[in-house]
């Protein structure tokens, strides 16, 4: 019970340091920002496949139906973190952006025999960005009491994002098929801040100010069945659901004008109705077993983006703000795998644990009418067993990935990342009853 409790107020500090941005993507401005990879420990390694991973030693919370293939004898509790380096390129200039986060903490059990469950805390959304685009206005657009040009300047900056504290339970009714839930606590807050301002010291500057706050509960459901083909061969078949719902609040956008003559200030209030759902989420997934050494996932996730709302604000009055751009369907596709020469071999050498995997999505967002960046991703990564002479049973999960987004013309921001994720996986066998002799 102390070894609980203390797992839990890791858990609370945890919570604590996750609510902060990880990302510099200037993508992440449109819709409730960049979603995070919900993965965790080993599937880092291999691109975040996991929905038919079954593992007894590993937290998996993409499918809560493994939940149940938990070992009766151990506490699994598993924390990450990850450092990224971003190149952005747009219309011949580039710029870089450093990134470190600390993103997750989850922990499982087994609390009866085929029952398990799990606990913690994960990132859903990331939000942060910060740059400015500058033009030039002709007089007959903004009047001008000199001859020289008008600039204008507008400078996009946004914060925050959306965290999940969850509890889980993965039940097996019958041998080989079982089933899983998360419920979840959905909260954070979104800041998004457009500022304009003028080379003509006489014309009106104006900022608006975009802000989303939820406490939503969620859930999220599984399914999987396990096929053993033989005694060294085995095949597991999952599906996970994440049903779509409305935010908690409804966005508000706050229009903010100055007048550099009068020294005026105004303010106009608009409000988005049930804008910025939380999409459907639906996932498949294969996976096959070699003789507990090689294991090989295939996952397909779709994202339902276009039953999202846009930011259609209006006024007191029923008057428009302008529409901002639109979220679209997303499909991904996950392959990884990882290799053991031996997990219970006495060369350390032979329990070293090998990863890789990559994945490809769709653009989900359309940027003036067109479709926003495809992603590609290619990741590998190391399980390293971590022996002394109290515990020969966690794991030191070191992944690398290599991020690229690119959209369907070149006048739009291309992104490459290199990110390196670190975790901990603690097993320890809390739950074994010790014999004296």
């Amino acid at each position: 019970m102390k070894k609980l409790f203390i797992s839990f107020a890791m858990l609370l500090v945890f919570t604590t340091i996750a609510a902060q941005s990880g990302t510099n993507s200037p993508y992440s401005q449109y819709g409730l920002g960049v979603f995070a990879d919900p993965s965790q420990g080993a599937s880092r390694g291999m691109n975040g496949v996991g929905i038919a991973f079954r593992e007894h030693n590993q937290v998996n919370t993409l499918n809560p139906a493994s939940y149940s293939s938990l070992d009766s004898l151990t506490f699994i509790f598993d924390v990450g973190m990850s450092m990224q380096k971003t190149h952005f390129k747009e219309d011949g200039k580039s710029k870089n952006a450093n990134n470190a986060d600390f993103e997750y903490a989850v922990g499982a059990f087994r609390a009866w025999k085929n029952v398990g469950m799990a606990f913690g805390v994960v990132p859903y959304t990331n939000v942060g960005y910060d740059f400015k685009q500058t033009s030039t206005l002709s007089n007959y657009e903004i009047p001008s009491t000199t001859s020289t040009a008008v600039t204008q300047t507008n400078t996009y900056t946004g914060s925050g994002g959306l965290h999940k504290a969850f509890i889980g339970i993965g039940v097996q009714p019958f041998r080989n098929f079982s089933v899983g839930a998360n419920i979840n606590y959905l909260w954070g807050n979104i800041d998004n801040f457009v500022t304009s301002t003028f080379s003509d010291g006489y014309v009106k500057s104006f900022m608006k100010y975009y802000f989303i706050e939820t406490k939503k509960i969620t859930v999220d459901l599984g399914a999987s069945y396990s096929l053993n083909l033989s005694k060294k061969d085995n095949v597991t078949l999952g599906v996970t659901l994440s049903p779509g719902s409305k935010l908690s609040e409804d966005p508000y956008c706050f229009v903010i004008t100055a007048n550099a003559q009068d020294g005026v200030v105004d303010t106009t209030t608009y409000t988005a109705k049930d804008a910025y759902n939380i999409p459907l989420t639906f996932g498949a997934g294969i996976s096959y077993k070699r003789n507990n050494r090689l294991l090989v996932g295939l996952d397909y996730t779709y994202f339902r983006g276009s039953a999202v709302n846009v930011r259609n604000y209006v006024d007191s009055k029923g008057a428009k703000a302008e529409s901002t751009d639109d979220l679209t369907d997303r499909h991904k596709v996950n392959v990884g795998a990882q290799y053991c020469r031996n997990a219970q071999g006495h060369d350390y050498t032979d329990r070293i644990m090998y990863r890789f995997g990559m994945s490809y999505a769709t653009p989900y967002v359309k940027v003036n009418n067109l479709n926003g960046p495809r992603e590609i991703s290619v990741s590998a990564g190391v399980g390293l067993p971590i022996t002394n002479m109290y515990n020969n049973r966690s794991t030191l999960n070191i992944g690398v990935r290599w991020i690229n987004k690119t959209a369907s013309t070149s006048a739009m921001l291309k992104e490459n990342c290199f990110m390196i994720n670190l975790g901990i996986t603690f097993n320890e066998r809390w739950f074994a009853k010790w014999k004296f002799e």
